[in-house]
């Protein structure tokens, strides 16, 4: 044993031994008399010896002093309590010739849990004070928006750091309101963050609200944004639950954190049955979507998971990722096209997944609009027939279609391939086998074909940042968001179903471009926003729903069922005869298919 666990042994032995002692001199109003000096000295014989090897016993000196915890009270709280109880029983059972008062048998303990207890807290404290004290006067001035278990966590972080000296509460609780936490006083409401900030002249703030409603994060960090303060936030509740960082981990906040969007619950169990121990197939892996698909789909353990994806250095990237993040996840890397059957034949056969999540696909607007119409046509459409239709030959359960909110009443060449393609899956749905679902949602922040990417290169370049019209109007999710739906999605669609996620509430485009001008920690007049005119098939506002079509809710409540108009049944052949001609149609040529096709379709639409 380590020279400073004995020394601890030792102060405990001394610390029950003066417990007795003074347990004795209460009871007795400070004077004991002659007749009881004899007992008290004969049971301290007993009593200290039994303490000392209970102590011991209850693990008391594994731990050190200078991180004394709750947990070292508690153990105190057993070890000493239990030798009371021992104590207790030995001159109640034994009949001793002296008399032992019942009120020191209750004083003892009390008293001795206060020197353990005290000691050990007092010596943490003087070795903090001598560590870290001077550290309270550095750092720079911080507000904590937010008084809660995170804000106190943090406290107790700051307190040893040298970056940051915390100055003030706010929070919205008024029980609080005028509390001290950890000497740090609850200073007002957090939209008064403007006034406290310039009556303590600070210039940061750190939002410890990681379990709050998007809501009501956005609102605190619009508040201190426009109160001209640099505002950070610690990670998110589901990054603390996982241990994946620590509540001192601090970062600046992200658009991510402004959109408004709370968590996803999924039906764990349920995915866990649809995908533990199975293989899973995702085409499109190496994208944004795809990707995340992958990630999420690997938290349920299945046996295997195959990547096919057309771009090589996606699928090498893919691939690096897994094998340094997910090493106990079998991966396959398959490269191939969708619109190669035989190929896809080929890797189902292989490897029989149970489920395949469908999320290639051409997807960048005004690129499908000009000059590669037929090649969205080919990859969209007859990629998903392709893949769609091999997977119903090799048996696979569930069959699940990426699809997109510009398929509803579409007025470019993208979306109507995307409508085109659910109807393709719609036309190959059957009583029994393969089981087709279709799932629609909007933007997602962050991809590789939003806007987001390209906002954050213009302020980088000092702006101007180019908006395509001021009331341009558009539905965002996050990524995980969108690939946690997509599975839940799969895993309740029964055949037929097209999905709708829950997008929220739409954002212009401008406020979007507006948020990230402040996260950068510019103003408006540093970096200006130009208008540029909507592009080739770009529309105003995006819709998730087609005039024709209602929802019915599900017992999920961010996915609601699309009930769609039937699919005539000559149509998919029709589709597919057309695309399978071996010269490329121009793009005049498609858009009149499309209009024949789709009645809803309108490529002279600038706004819907």
């Amino acid at each position: 044993m380590h020279y400073r666990n004995l020394l601890a042994f030792a102060h405990d032995i001394a610390a029950a031994a003066v417990a007795w002692l003074i347990a004795y001199w209460l009871r007795f109003n400070m004077e004991i008399p002659t007749a009881y000096v004899d007992g008290m000295l004969k049971m301290l014989l007993l009593a200290v010896p039994l303490q000392a090897a209970l102590f011991w016993g209850f693990g008391l000196y594994r731990g050190m002093w200078r991180y004394a915890s709750v947990p070292d009270l508690q153990r105190i709280l057993f070890a000493v309590g239990l030798a009371a109880l021992v104590i207790a029983a030995v001159v109640f059972m034994a009949q001793l010739q002296y008399l032992v008062p019942r009120s020191v048998l209750i004083l003892d303990p009390v008293l001795l849990v206060i020197i353990m207890g005290g000691s050990r807290f007092a010596y943490r404290a003087w070795k903090e004070h001598q560590l870290y004290g001077a550290l309270h006067l550095r750092g720079q001035p911080v507000l904590v928006l937010g008084a809660g278990d995170a804000a106190v966590n943090l406290l107790k972080e700051t307190s040893r750091s040298e970056e940051w000296r915390v100055v003030g509460l706010l929070d919205d609780d008024p029980a609080k309101l005028g509390r001290v936490l950890n000497g740090v006083r609850v200073m007002g409401q957090l939209d008064e963050v403007a006034h406290v900030a310039q009556q303590l002249q600070v210039r940061h703030a750190i939002v410890a609200l990681p379990s709050a409603a998007a809501r009501t994060r956005r609102r605190v960090v619009e508040a201190a944004t426009r109160a001209g303060l640099n505002v950070l936030t610690v990670p998110s509740f589901d990054d603390l639950l996982s241990g994946k960082v620590t509540v001192s981990q601090v970062r600046r906040v992200e658009l991510d954190d402004l959109l408004g969007r709370d968590p996803v619950t999924l039906d764990s169990a349920g995915l866990q049955g649809l995908l533990s121990g199975k293989a899973v197939m995702v085409t499109g892996a190496g994208g944004s979507i795809g990707a995340e698909l992958c990630r999420q789909i690997s938290r349920f353990q299945p046996r295997r998971l195959i990547f096919m994806e057309a771009n090589e250095f996606a699928l090498y990237r893919l691939e690096q990722e897994f094998r340094d993040n997910f090493p106990a996840v079998d991966i396959v890397c398959a490269i191939g096209d969708v619109k190669d059957g035989a190929r896809v034949a080929q890797l189902l056969s292989a490897h029989e997944p149970v489920v395949v999540f469908h999320a290639a696909a051409y997807k960048h607007v005004p690129l499908m609009e000009l000059e590669n119409a037929w090649q969205a046509m080919l990859n969209n459409v007859l990629g998903t027939y392709r893949v769609a239709t091999a997977a119903a030959a090799a048996g696979v359960e569930k069959f699940v279609l990426v699809s997109t909110d510009k398929a509803v009443n579409p007025t470019n060449v993208m979306g109507a391939s995307k409508r085109l393609a659910e109807m393709v899956c719609q036309s190959l749905q059957r009583p029994a086998g393969t089981r087709f679902v279709m799932v629609r949602f909007g933007n997602v922040l962050g991809s590789a074909g939003s806007v987001v990417p390209k906002f954050r290169e213009q302020i980088g370049r000092g702006g101007p940042i180019t908006v395509t019209h001021p009331e341009i109007t558009r539905y965002f999710m996050l990524i995980p968001e969108a690939a946690q739906l997509v599975l839940q999605a799969g895993l309740m669609g029964r055949g037929g179903e097209i999905f709708v996620l829950d997008m929220g509430e739409p954002v212009k485009i401008i406020d979007l471009a507006r948020d990230m001008i402040r996260l950068s920690g510019f103003t408006d007049d540093d970096i200006k926003i130009t208008f540029t005119g909507l592009r080739a098939g770009e529309k105003l506002y995006e819709e998730l729903l087609a005039d024709d079509e209602h929802t019915l809710p599900t017992p999920h409540p961010k996915l609601r069922i699309a009930k769609a108009k039937p699919v005539a049944p000559e149509l998919p052949g029709e589709i597919l005869g057309w695309l399978a001609q071996a010269q490329p149609a121009s793009d005049d040529e498609v858009r009149g298919k499309l209009r024949l096709w789709l009645p809803e379709y309108n490529d002279s639409a600038q706004s819907a």
